[in-house]
């Protein structure tokens, strides 16, 4: 049971929430102790087992019609393990936030409480913004920006124009990541009967959407200085994995799977880099 739930927790994608909160307490003034060490373990796995787990329980009949599921792309959480993955996601995120809370400040508060609400809405009825077109990329963003958001919150990093730009630019690209991944379950989404950004504009148009918000995530970054302004280049991997797809029918919209593919390792490339940029500004 443990290994299907840790499974559920996509454990590839673990470094993109964690990653974000511990470069930007280290880089909004941080040191490296305590307090580093327990908001990367939660951003590592408590928050990636609530995340992904919520979204495995209430994806299930839109996850059954998906042949990309069942792997590293998300796992096909049995029935009779729904109940005990929910339980298990308040019980392993309560203490972490616990902990957090005490540590922090109102503003702390406030970004945790937003990071923590999107994990939730995006899967989770009443709200479940994952079938609320153009919200559902802007909620997903949120799971990745939040971190970082946070980590700068609970160091006390002031918010002048580089930081606003940072994030700005991480929201975008966030969107357009999950805009061009919604592409490819076009087929099982319309068959489950779940709306998405893809299903509403069509393969062809949130293709197109993608590669205008990691353009606009480019350009957006400038407004960091330098050398910051240089991880405006890291969109371009992304812009030629997605550009063969522009033209893409709803029909032909599973052959976006091996532009998502390419995605999960450019994320790899692209984190190395922006670490290299990161290490340059400090």
């Amino acid at each position: 049971m443990i290994a299907e739930m840790l499974r559920s927790s996509r454990p590839l994608s673990w470094i993109n929430t964690a990653y974000p909160f511990a470069a930007a307490w280290l880089l909004g003034g941080g040191e490296a102790g305590v307090v580093l060490l327990v908001g990367v373990v939660f951003f590592l796995v408590p928050y990636n087992l609530a995340l992904y787990g919520i979204n495995d329980v209430f994806d299930h009949a839109s996850d059954l019609a998906n042949p990309r599921k069942g792997g590293a792309e998300g796992a096909l959480l049995t029935p009779r393990l729904h109940r005990p993955m929910l339980l298990a996601s308040a019980l392993v995120v309560l203490p972490f936030v616990l902990v957090l809370v005490m540590w922090g400040s109102p503003v702390s508060w406030l970004v945790l409480g937003i990071s923590l609400l999107a994990l939730v809405a995006y899967s989770a009825p009443p709200l479940r913004t994952k079938e609320i077109p153009v919200l559902d990329s802007f909620t997903s963003s949120l799971h990745f920006v939040t971190p970082a958001a946070y980590g700068l919150a609970l160091v006390g990093a002031e918010l002048d124009l580089v930081v606003v730009c940072a994030l700005g630019a991480f929201l975008l690209w966030g969107m357009a990541s999950h805009a061009f991944g919604a592409v490819q379950d076009i087929g099982p989404d319309r068959a489950a009967g779940i709306s998405s950004i893809a299903t509403a504009l069509g393969a062809r148009r949130t293709v197109r959407f993608a590669l205008t918000m990691w353009a606009a995530a480019g350009v957006l970054v400038l407004g960091t200085g330098w050398p910051g302004a240089l991880a405006g280049l890291l969109v371009l991997p992304y812009l030629a994995a997605a550009l063969p797809y522009r033209h893409l029918t709803d029909e032909e919209a599973s052959q976006a799977h091996r532009g998502w593919r390419h995605f999960l390792w450019i994320n790899y490339a692209a984190g190395a880099a922006l670490t290299i940029l990161l290490i340059l500004a400090v």
